[in-house]
């Protein structure tokens, strides 16, 4: 069963997406932010996805994919942006720290599930690289 850490500032959609993902037959990981989500990934480093937002407090999304990418020595995590934010420069950035899908929410359900198992199909290879 693919482990799936999901980081969102929003209650509410971490909930939405525990269901989601669960129906789908993942285990998901949850975290408020990306502070909480470094402890996370410290204590179950074997996540084979990851879903975050960019926008949060206490640690914002691209901080945590560099941290999480310097402590690991490089993108080792598939990761997929969920976020309200589409702007180019923000995509890149992200893009060059080993972001692989980006999403803007609201999302649709019926495309994300597809998508996540697309991910973790193609994450098998880039988590072994």
């Amino acid at each position: 069963m693919a482990k799936i850490l999901v980081v969102d500032d929003s209650n509410t959609l971490r909930s939405q997406l525990r269901e989601e993902l669960t129906t789908a037959g993942y285990l998901v990981l949850e975290a408020e932010d990306g502070a909480v989500a470094l402890g996370v990934m410290e204590k179950t480093p074997d996540v084979d996805l990851i879903i975050c937002d960019v926008n949060m407090p206490v640690m914002d999304g691209i901080t945590f994919i560099t941290q999480l990418t310097q402590k690991v020595g490089g993108p080792k995590y598939p990761v997929l942006m969920l976020t309200t934010e589409a702007g180019s420069d923000l995509k890149a950035q992200a893009k060059s720290l080993g972001v692989v899908a980006w999403i803007t929410k609201p999302y649709v359900p019926e495309k994300l599930i597809p998508g996540v198992a697309k991910l973790l199909s193609r994450g098998s290879t880039a988590k072994a690289a």
